[in-house]
Formats: C-alpha cells, sequence, structure tokens
C-alpha cells in the first residue's frame, strides 16, 4: 500500500485548540483521510498580566529568554510589541520546530534550539544549557506548567524566571457527537488535553475512550494514557510536529489492515 492513500478512509479526531488545528488538518485530509475537531483546550490571556508584563519591561537584564511552545510565543509577542523592542544582546532559545517558526514569523532569530525529540530534556542536554552558572533566563510559558526546566536551570547556577504568558482553559464541546462520527483514532498533544478529554467524555463515553487507538506527541502523554486504562498503548510521534503526527497516523494504519 502507498503511503499516499494510506489514510483513506480512516478518521482522525484532533483535539488541539481550534486555531492549532488547521494545518495538521489539511495534512491529513490531502492524504485522504477524514477529520473531526473536538478542541480540548482552549489559549486564554492571563487573568493577571502585570507580572509578565514586569518583566517584558525588564528584558534587558536577562541574557537567554526560552520559549516553551508556539503559544508562549504568540501571547509574548502581544506583550512585547506594544511595549518595547527586544533586546539585541538577548539570545532565544526554542523547545522545538513549530516554537521556532513562530519566533521566525515574529521576527526572532534562533539560537538555541534542540533536535529531535523537541522537548524541555532535549533542551536541556545542549552544551548551551550547561554551562549558565550566573546566567539570568526568563522562561516564557502558560501558567502552572512543569517546572524541570527551571529547577534544572536553577540547579546549575542560573537565576531563573517564569513569564506567564498564557492559561489554559477546557472549551465546553458534544463528546455524544464524536462517539457517533465513526472515529479510528484520537490524536492528542499533551497531557492535560488527554485529561480534559477524560473529562469530557463523563462516565458514559469512557468505555468508548478507552478502546480508542491514541497518537501521542510524547512518551509521558503515552505513560498517562495507561494510567487512565487506556486499552491500546497510544503511537508515539517519533517529533513532535505535525508531520511527524501524520507520519504516526500511518504507522498506526499498517498495523490496522481493516481501516485503510
Amino acid at each position: 500500500m502507498s503511503t499516499e492513500s494510506m489514510l483513506k478512509n480512516t478518521t482522525v479526531l484532533i483535539t488541539r485548540p481550534a486555531h492549532q488545528s488547521q494545518y495538521l488538518r489539511e495534512l491529513i485530509e490531502g492524504e485522504g483521510g477524514h477529520t473531526i475537531l473536538l478542541p480540548v483546550l482552549e489559549i486564554l490571556d492571563p487573568q493577571d498580566s502585570r507580572a509578565a508584563l514586569d518583566i517584558v519591561d525588564r528584558l534587558d537584564e536577562f541574557d537567554i529568554a526560552i520559549f516553551i511552545s508556539a503559544n508562549a510565543v504568540n501571547k509574548a509577542m502581544e506583550l512585547v510589541a506594544p511595549r518595547r523592542s527586544w533586546p539585541a544582546s538577548l539570545s532565544v532559545a526554542a523547545v522545538g520546530a513549530r516554537t521556532a517558526e513562530e519566533l521566525q514569523r515574529h521576527g526572532r532569530q534562533v539560537n538555541i534550539m534542540p533536535r529531535q525529540p523537541f522537548n524541555s530534556e532535549a533542551l536541556l542536554a545542549l552544551h548551551e544549557m550547561r554551562n549558565v552558572a550566573s546566567k539570568r533566563i526568563v522562561i516564557f510559558r502558560g501558567e502552572g506548567g512543569r517546572e524541570l526546566l527551571g529547577d534544572t536551570l536553577r540547579e546549575r547556577g542560573a537565576h531563573v524566571e517564569y513569564a506567564e504568558v498564557y492559561r489554559r482553559g477546557k472549551p465546553a464541546g458534544n463528546f455524544g457527537d464524536v462517539m457517533d462520527a465513526g472515529v479510528d483514532v484520537i490524536v492528542v498533544t499533551s497531557n492535560e488535553s488527554l485529561r480534559n478529554l477524560w473529562e469530557m467524555a463523563g462516565e458514559s463515553g469512557r468505555e468508548w475512550l478507552l478502546y480508542m487507538p491514541l497518537v501521542v506527541i510524547s512518551r509521558r502523554t503515552a505513560a498517562l494514557a495507561g494510567e487512565l486504562g487506556f486499552i491500546c498503548p497510544p503511537v508515539v510521534a517519533g517529533e513532535a510536529s505535525d508531520a511527524g503526527l501524520v507520519a504516526a497516523i500511518k504507522e498506526w494504519c499498517m498495523h490496522e489492515p481493516s481501516v485503510a
């Protein structure tokens, strides 16, 4: 079977925020698949932006600015653009390729980025992140993100501050419609997305959900699926990108000949 026809007759449920689903949808449908959108996260402004704005006003004090997601880039630049220019001496680090693309779209050169996998652990393994004693580092992220990055950099002697430039919400969605739509596989791109999907399913939908195959972008999310009781081990994308997700869906299809 050619890869071009592998997604034919496959219906993929995409759970990303609505504004981040379009390109993945186009890739899947361009290869013959069908898509259904059920956003399980929405990206909102912080309820109070004063702390983040204070950091924006002090950007000249920092040596490195780390962006942990495309959402962090977009929300940070919404705060920076009306107030000031970006300091020429401030190095920019991106956790992954999608984040780097957004930074470049905003005119920021990316100085530090890991190779695959695109995650905090890979960023921390870079030479530039190991020699940070006395460096001042700001991490742009959403409210309540992982502490691994900041904690590790502090252990290495850096002075770290967080600029929390967005918060995540759980949108309303009709899960019952999804169960009746002939979904073959579900794409989930974060632990919080999987937890929200689980909550949205409710008791009546969880039995159906637990038997659904998942495609995820990290082993952390795959582990959470196991803890929740999903029957099939999720397929973990080889890279945290839209192309990586499509490749993982194809990998799943190769082992499900009745779908394609």
